[in-house]
């Protein structure tokens, strides 16, 4: 007996449990037909049931069923053209996902015919194969969106406040001795007590999970026994990650996840997802037919002028159109759906250059994609994140991106390498790094929080290998050693790799301190890397994307050494919490504000005097000194009072000798007080030298606190 269709609606798109039964809406603007295959969950490659959706409104397949229940597996098979040389790669013989799809069940196994075309055929991809690929297809999942989210509430956090910890499910959790062993490498695992407490003590604000969608792994990483272990190969937009939840039932990663984002919302902690909205893990024109490529090829792909290939503007074989209005829409529904069901607070966008292409591929900042974003009243208000490059003609995008965007700061990141490893010709870069980038957002009246200032993430060295490793050493991958970047602007302090030499070691302690240092010194949004304040190793490999193991996973068992630096980097960014004039709204103006004693930023040099246009000139310059006035802060509190906090000097010496400095005088009735000393990571506060003389070892940096005498 066939199952009972009724007409059903067009919208919402995707499989949408109403309580009494389930509708289906599926937009394709070339297929003729669409079926819903129903599997056995018991034994997910068994169909047991098969329909068409009857009607189409607008390109959108739709039809209610029901009785139908959360749980009940399915997959999509669309009718049309297969004409690869048009575009269109229709297959009805290929079981696809639901571009909507709110949880996956299953894997994708490559030892099946989940490509479009038959494998060594000469004709490649213009032939169709016939072979049924269910098999080696993850089942979509009926799912209810029922959550008892209690007394949840965003903790929105403002920007000038906000300190990101970008991290990985797994890799931060799998070797956590306070998560219990069955929900480590899990959503749960990291909603438990003992990463939520590491995270409060550190003073993080906001979690940045790298990416969490549903993924697959690549045939290629298989073979080695290797995995896609950074999760950037997206196979639906709407679905977690399964791999990540504790249970296996098929839709328990939804449920899950909403948990863990409530845990960290209890405890004052926001969650950003890093998203992979330029491409999908179906490749190029050889790539296989798991979702998009089946449904509407043309719609959701760029395709080459000839539209049999792809434009490739991320190095990953396709890139998704942003452009059109079919792409664009999956965009913003998932983005939404994230938002209003799962309750996160932001987003950071892998390669966001890709979602500003138009119609002739150039980037455009006034983008459909980014006026959308822009003015819709969800999405405009939580936080926004830009990686602003991709791999295409004109993709180094920093600075360039609308407001309300933020974005990685790769100048920023690059400037605090090559300066604190000694490089010459920085000084004037190094002024606008530190101070909020003014060279990059001032013009487009952005704001110094438009920098997401980081100086080491996911993708490159750690901040333990970036100082400990000249090279690369990437031969685990299995390729060689010719992945990953080669331009690190690393510096191994005198000996490669590991070593016991006293004086090397110290010498990489004091600059990993020297970093974190500037970093949470500088104006605009700080980021580190999870187990980067503990000193974490990836062994000099600077492209762990495919390593599920422990060169991956942090490290929680500290010695000494490493239990300093997380101190040492807790006190960093609660000294910043306790800062004010670390949180600035507005650009520098170096004057007077109002009363104030001193100019909200002043530079020195060593002699005590104030620089002058010819001093950042000089290559030799490695050697900066630059006080904030702390009763010189512009913009009002929340309850519009102005803001008052300490003074600061910070004295930084990248030179390898040691740098005398005369402080300034300070303000009538204060003194200066060593607050921070990186050549000593132990040191209590302390008053300045009485003769006004401080003396900077090589490459170590210093911060005073005026404070009353």
């Amino acid at each position: 007996m066939s199952r009972e269709v009724w007409p059903g609606k067009p919208w919402p798109r995707g499989a949408t449990f109403d309580g009494t039964g389930v509708n289906f809406a599926v937009f394709s603007s070339v297929g003729t037909r669409v079926e819903v295959c129903l599997y056995d969950p018991a034994n997910p490659s068994k169909e047991i049931e098969r329909f068409d959706l009857p009607e189409v409104t607008d390109n959108v397949f739709h039809g209610y069923v029901p009785g139908l229940e959360p749980g009940t597996l399915y997959g999509l098979r669309v009718h049309g053209p297969y004409n690869p040389a048009q575009g269109h790669r229709c297959n009805p013989h290929k079981l696809l996902i639901d571009p909507y799809a709110k949880a996956l069940y299953g894997d994708v196994d490559w030892r099946q015919p989940v490509f479009g075309y038959p494998l060594g055929n000469p004709q490649q991809d213009l032939a169709k194969d016939e072979r049924d690929s269910a098999a080696g297809v993850p089942k979509s999942v009926v799912v209810s969106d029922f959550f008892d989210w209690g007394n949840d509430r965003r903790p929105d956090i403002p920007w000038r406040k906000t300190v990101i910890y970008e991290a990985h499910v797994r890799g931060l959790t799998m070797r956590h001795p306070g998560v219990p062993e069955h929900l480590r490498g899990t959503y749960a695992g990291l909603g438990t007590p003992a990463v939520i407490e590491h995270l409060q003590k550190l003073g993080v604000t906001s979690v940045e999970l790298l990416p969490v969608h549903a993924f697959a792994d690549d045939s290629f990483l298989n073979d080695k026994k290797l995995s896609n272990f950074w999760g950037y190969n997206t196979l639906c937009y709407f679905a977690p990650e399964q791999y990540y939840a504790s249970r296996k039932n098929p839709g328990a990663a939804v449920a899950e996840f909403k948990a863990m984002v409530r845990d960290l919302h209890a405890a004052g902690i926001e969650v950003i997802l890093d998203v992979v909205y330029n491409h999908t893990c179906e490749g190029n024109h050889l790539g296989p037919t798991l979702s998009l490529k089946g449904v509407d090829n043309a719609s959701y792909y760029w395709l080459m002028p000839e539209k049999r290939h792809y434009l490739d503007f991320t190095g990953c074989g396709n890139s998704v159109n942003a452009s059109n209005p079919a792409a664009a829409r999956l965009i913003v529904d998932s983005l939404r759906y994230w938002v209003n069901e799962m309750h996160v607070d932001g987003f950071r966008f892998d390669l966001a250059t890709v979602l500003g292409r138009t119609g002739e591929g150039g980037f455009d900042r006034n983008a459909a994609m980014f006026q959308i974003i822009h003015q819709d009243p969800v999405l405009s208000r939580v936080k926004l994140i830009a990686e602003p490059w991709d791999v295409g003609l004109g993709g180094y995008q920093v600075g360039g991106f609308p407001a309300p965007w933020r974005e990685w700061n790769g100048k920023y990141r690059d400037a605090l390498r090559r300066y604190w490893k000694g490089d010459e010709n920085l000084a004037s870069e190094m002024g606008y790094r530190l101070t909020g980038n003014a060279d990059l957002y001032a013009e487009a009246r952005r704001k110094p929080q438009a920098s997401i200032n980081f100086v080491t993430a996911h993708d490159g060295f750690t901040l333990h290998d970036l100082v400990t490793y000249s090279h690369k050493h990437n031969e685990a991958n299995g390729e060689h050693n010719r992945d990953g970047a080669d331009d690190n602007q690393s510096w191994n302090c005198g000996v490669e790799g590991e070593t016991d030499k006293a004086d090397v070691v110290a010498l990489r302690e004091r600059q990993k301190r020297n970093l974190l240092a500037s970093l949470f010194l500088s104006t605009g949004v700080p980021m580190i890397v999870s187990g980067d304040e503990m000193g974490r190793t990836q062994g000099g490999n600077n492209n762990a994307y495919c390593q599920d193991n422990d060169l991956s996973y942090v490290d929680w068992n500290l010695d000494e050494r490493r239990q300093k630096l997380l101190e040492f980097t807790r006190r960093l960014i609660h000294f910043r919490h306790g800062q004010p004039v670390l949180q600035r709204r507005r650009f520098f103006k170096g004057a007077h504000l109002w009363d104030s004693e001193h100019k909200d930023l002043t530079w020195f040099r060593p002699d005590g005097t104030e620089m002058k246009a010819e001093d950042w000139q000089k290559p030799f310059t490695r050697s900066l000194a630059f006080l904030l006035g702390g009763d010189a802060i512009p913009t009002p509190d929340e309850r519009g009072q102005r803001i008052y906090g300490d003074a600061l000097l910070i004295l930084l010496n990248a030179h390898h000798e040691p740098v005398s400095y005369k402080l300034p005088a300070a303000a009538p009735g204060q003194r200066w007080e060593l607050g921070l000393y990186t050549a000593d990571d132990n040191r209590a506060a302390e008053p300045a030298p009485a003769n006004g003389k401080f003396e900077l070892i090589g490459r170590s940096l210093a911060v005073f606190r005026q404070v009353e005498t």
